[in-house]
């Protein structure tokens, strides 16, 4: 995952701005939480600002990226958190766990450093009609269908409540079903690269697609498929947060 990040994580900061309506629902699942580990922490999305915060974080691009004013963090990975048992009130993993080599035994680590576990993740079933996904770049669905997602972290967890994060139609975090309502945004190479779920394809199999999402924005046929997308203000495209308790 090192390796990983230190080659695709470069933009991160730049268009990966935690979105304020995502973290106010992070924050109500971690509740009264006043020690909180977060995995796979990256640049620091998402965390509260408040003492008893660590992140955990293997690559040192993302690393680099943490502004001032962070939580302080170790550079290890979910796998072996260098943590003992049951220091944390909770534990964050943030669209992250997907690209864990063996998330079964990074998950059992948030357990046993944690007694409550929160993780956003997404459902393949409800993200693969993402238009993106069906229209133009299939082979996310494709690639994703190895990948820890939704089932492997129920499995792996006591899970006491699963919910649906709409994704605004403005968001400042520039995941994968982001710009749903901004499909130009996808045309910039910089915003797919922050995108692993882009980034990790094939680059003609993207170059392609791209050419294929340009020619229907300028001929009008994107919006003519897509003519009530302009009057939502957000969308569920799959994305779940996953709360678990020690049993």
């Amino acid at each position: 995952m090192s390796a990983l990040y230190d080659t695709i994580g470069t933009t991160y900061a730049q268009y990966r701005v935690p979105d304020e309506r995502i973290a106010r629902q992070v924050a109500s699942a971690l509740r009264d939480s006043a020690s909180v580990v977060n995995v796979g922490s990256g640049t620091g999305a998402y965390e509260p600002r408040a003492t008893g915060v660590l992140g955990v974080e293997p690559s040192r691009v993302m690393l680099s990226q943490r502004e001032s004013g962070t939580a302080p963090v170790l550079q290890g990975v979910a796998e072996r958190l260098p943590l003992a048992d049951s220091s944390f009130d909770a534990s964050l993993a943030l669209l992250t766990v997907h690209h864990w080599p063996d998330a079964e035994v990074g998950l059992a680590e948030m357990v046993r450093v944690s007694r409550r576990q929160i993780v956003l993740t997404w459902d393949p079933a409800v993200f693969r009609r993402f238009w993106l996904i069906e229209e133009y770049l299939p082979e996310i669905a494709e690639r994703e269908a190895q990948l820890a997602t939704l089932g492997a972290v129920c499995r792996a967890l006591n899970v006491v409540d699963v919910q649906t994060v709409p994704v605004p139609w403005d968001c400042t975090d520039g995941f994968c079903g982001a710009y749903w309502q901004r499909p130009e945004r996808y045309l910039d190479p910089g915003a797919r690269a922050a995108i692993s779920a882009i980034s990790l394809l094939d680059p003609s199999d993207v170059e392609r697609a791209m050419h294929r999402l340009k020619r229907d924005l300028d001929d009008g046929s994107w919006t003519a498929r897509h003519p009530g997308l302009g009057e939502l203000s957000e969308l569920d495209l799959g994305y779940r947060l996953v709360v678990a308790e020690r049993a």
